[in-house]
């Protein structure tokens, strides 16, 4: 089992609440013990995950987002 980590990332296209959920439901189906924490301005999310951040990058992509390292 890995230990969990705080990942930050800078996500784009992020503009309203649903985006915070979509964001938030996307990293959650991969884990769902993640705890996530999204500053639409500035676009930057928070995950504290015991997952990696490429699965993370992954999640949040697939959910229609940009995203990169913060």
């Amino acid at each position: 089992m890995q230990v969990a980590k705080v990942h930050t990332f800078r996500v784009e296209g992020m503009t309203c609440e649903h985006c915070v959920k979509a964001v938030t439901e996307a990293v959650q189906a991969r884990d769902a013990a993640a705890e996530v924490k999204v500053k639409l301005q500035g676009g930057e999310v928070r995950v504290n995950s015991s997952l990696s951040s490429d699965e993370l990058i992954i999640a949040i992509a697939e959910a229609g987002y940009g995203v990169g390292l913060g």
